[in-house]
């Protein structure tokens, strides 16, 4: 107990750390940015006098570790900062894209486990046949095509050649479960990375466990080879790939600002693009630090979850 506790200290320390070090290189990356937003309120022709007045007005003439202390003591009290150009909290940001963002992320992972897995199963149970050649293949090959160049495809197939899905989510707001045909795309390619490599870890898997002794025990007794892959074999076929299933999460959280952009939705990704097309650098910071602890969050739970079901296995993110 001594031990566990220990260790869960370390761990939780570790995590502290990667939160400490978000917040630092997230506003040492944004103080680096060219231009601020004086010089994008300041308009198509700006003039330094009125450059610099908007500068003063807004404290960014200030030292930056004046500001980098000043944001740093309101992110210990959850303050988030405010938007230069909006004036809003930072937090409004958040709390309005949040919705769409955790929605494609609950839709892409509710669809990501039974197709992974079920796939996985089906190769491993036809390993080295054509079942299993087609489904490594396609996997391999749509795992190597970026989200952008499958996006693009698919808008230009369904949307724009068929007909059969909207292009982008343009004119139906952020209430995205009333129109439904506008998520069919951006959850497919969400998909498409996730489940080719929780397929291909559950097939390594299930082949591993089908050739190991305890299932060719159970078979010299009579099990009946149903019984042998789903009671047997599959769940410690997918022991390890509940960690990359973990690790996943915060890539869907935090992946969606390329599906995002690409097909307009009213998500975290749509609101970090355009606070960086306006130089808004706190609502720039604050979304980075929000991404940057789901990050953290989920990998250190992951991490404890391995532990806890592998003791002696050192794991660190």
């Amino acid at each position: 107990m001594t031990g566990l506790r220990s260790w869960l200290a370390r761990r939780l320390l570790f995590g502290a750390a990667q939160t400490v070090a978000v917040v630092l290189l997230v506003f040492a990356l944004t103080e680096a940015l060219p231009g601020d937003a004086a010089v994008a309120l300041a308009g198509d022709q700006p003039d330094p006098a009125r450059i610099a007045a908007i500068r003063d007005a807004m404290d960014l003439d200030r030292p930056a570790y004046e500001r980098l202390l000043d944001w740093a003591a309101g992110l210990l009290h959850g303050d988030l900062g405010t938007s230069l150009v909006s004036g809003r909290p930072v937090g409004s940001y958040v709390s309005d894209g949040f919705g769409p963002t955790l929605l494609l992320a609950g839709l892409t992972l509710l669809l990501l486990v039974p197709l992974g897995v079920g796939l996985g199963v089906l190769a491993a149970r036809h390993a080295g046949r054509r079942t299993d050649r087609a489904i490594s293949s396609v996997a391999l090959g749509v795992y190597a095509v970026p989200e952008f160049a499958l996006g693009t495809l698919l808008v230009t197939a369904f949307a724009l050649r068929l007909g059969w899905f909207p292009p982008t989510a343009v004119g139906y707001g952020t209430d995205l479960l009333a129109h439904p045909a506008t998520l069919v795309l951006p959850v497919l390619v969400l998909l498409s990375r996730p489940v080719c490599s929780l397929t291909r870890l559950v097939r390594a898997g299930m082949i591993d466990a089908l050739a190991s002794p305890y299932v060719a025990q159970a078979r010299r007794y009579g099990v009946s080879g149903v019984r042998i892959r789903y009671a047997h074999a599959l769940p410690n076929a997918v022991a390890p790939a509940a960690q990359h299933l973990a690790r996943t999460v915060d890539w869907l959280l935090c992946g969606v600002i390329v599906v995002e952009g690409l097909f307009v939705i009213p998500g975290l990704g749509t609101v970090l693009l355009n606070a960086v097309a306006e130089r808004d650098m706190p609502v720039v910071q604050g979304l980075a630090v929000v991404f940057g602890l789901i990050t953290v969050v989920p990998n250190t739970g992951a991490d404890l979850v391995a532990h806890r079901f592998a003791p002696r296995a050192e794991v660190t993110a």
